[in-house]
């Protein structure tokens, strides 16, 4: 602890600054073959405006990402997100391995941010309260302390370590880590809590059915210092869906479910004794959007080149939605991270959702990329830009392009050592 604290005076003094430059390379992408440079080109321009909203919102002394902004009105006082600043971590990795700016303000950025996590932001046994203000990490909205936002914040966190490799850095990141109690979390269950309060303590909901979950369990089983068991891998439910004559293991929720874990996981080629989880969030997509297809009949605005519903804001505020089957009170709107948090399931499709919106829909573009959501049956345009929304966006669009941040985050022992102990194995 004494070389962290001594480390932030010094750090520009630290030997030459070492990145990961790794070449971008075309990632596999499925029947669609390598993007066309127009493609390219028009996923980078994405990339681009997504990541200034986590550089611009992002506190540039703590480093924590404000959990949405109203791009009128660039409202100040907003609540940060510890889920935000983990798509912000990894973010700043995908900043400077694109170069949209300069590798050693990225690593200022980030060395700010492990700096304030570490020392600064309030934790219960290492996991973080979900929101906070941004300037003092202080807790916001009597929030809980939430499990599976931590686990994006570490995923944020690995790949940092991993893609800078920074002594000042990796002891940070490795201390954040460590610190964290997954046999707190479990120490009378194999089903992990949603959070915990220090008003009520343990939440109620367990993580019990297949969803954004696995990122958590599999760096639980990863973690050197307190393990989880590997039989919690075994304890959550993997129910079975058919639709159109394709089954999926699924959930009733929105389809962001599918995304996240795989944003850093790379789960390509590989499978557990359960399923092919990419494979599976493929199919899951396309039934999604035959979903869509068929409510055409009664949203005349879903079609071909237009879909996509998954949480966000809507006209009467925000609404849990998606399916199938239905669910939340479907209106015609779209959320443009239904199709870019799947981009690299379901490339061809996604792209030519996401390439309609930006050419025929300006008033849902702005300079931090898609806005949250928009109606345009209704003329109704989202203010606000989402962090996890946009974040989602801007790393599976990068790793449909190079695969770059699954092969950075899966560099780490702790993501290594969580799929071994769930036991995947090549498909």
């Amino acid at each position: 602890m004494a070389g962290v604290g001594l480390a932030f005076p010094f750090w520009k003094t630290l030997p030459a600054l070492e990145v990961e430059q790794q070449t971008p390379t075309p990632a596999p992408n499925g029947a669609t073959g390598a993007l066309s440079p127009e493609d390219d080109q028009f996923l980078n321009e994405v990339e681009n405006a997504s990541f200034l909203f986590f550089w611009e919102q992002g506190n540039s002394k703590t480093g924590m990402v404000k959990d949405r902004c109203n791009v009128h009105t660039d409202r100040q006082g907003d609540a940060s997100s510890i889920a935000a600043t983990g798509f912000g971590l990894t973010a700043l990795c995908i900043g400077a391995q694109r170069k949209f700016i300069p590798a050693a303000d990225a690593l200022e950025r980030v060395f700010a941010t492990l700096r304030f996590l570490w020392k600064k932001l309030p934790n219960h046994r290492g996991f973080f309260y979900h929101f906070a203000n941004p300037e003092t990490g202080e807790r916001m909205f009597d929030s809980e302390v939430s499990s599976v936002d931590t686990a994006i914040l570490l995923c944020g966190v690995l790949t940092c370590r991993q893609h800078f490799r920074h002594p000042a850095v990796a002891e940070l990141a490795n201390l954040i880590f460590s610190r964290v109690d997954w046999t707190w979390l479990s120490e009378d269950t194999s089903l992990l809590t949603h959070g915990w309060t220090p008003e009520i303590g343990f939440l109620p909901s367990r993580w019990d059915y297949y969803s954004e979950l696995m990122m958590m369990y599999l760096l639980g089983m990863g973690s050197s210092a307190h393990p989880l068991n590997p039989q919690t891998w075994n304890a959550w439910k993997r129910l079975t869906f058919e639709y159109d004559g394709l089954r999926y293991i699924g959930a009733f929720a929105p389809l962001f479910i599918h995304q996240y874990s795989q944003a850093w996981f790379d789960f390509r080629g590989k499978r557990d004794k359960y399923a092919d989880y990419f494979q599976n969030s493929a199919t899951a997509t396309e039934v999604h959007r035959r979903f869509c297809m068929e409510l055409g009949k009664q949203f005349p605005d879903y079609n071909d080149d237009l879909w996509g519903i998954t949480a966000s804001d809507s006209e009467q505020g925000y609404v849990v939605w998606g399916g199938p089957p239905a669910t939340g009170p479907i209106d015609g709107s779209v959320v443009p991270s239904a199709a870019g948090g799947s981009l690299p399931f379901l490339p061809g499709p996604t792209l030519r959702v996401l390439k309609n919106i930006r050419n025929k829909y300006p008033a849902a573009w702005t300079k931090y990329g898609f806005v949250n959501a928009f109606n345009p049956l209704k003329n109704w345009y989202d203010t606000d830009v989402i962090g996890i929304d946009t974040g989602i966006i801007l790393l599976m669009a990068e790793n449909l392009r190079t695969g770059f941040v699954w092969e950075t985050f899966m560099k780490s022992p702790e993501a290594q050592r969580g799929m071994e102990r769930a036991g995947f194995h090549k498909d």
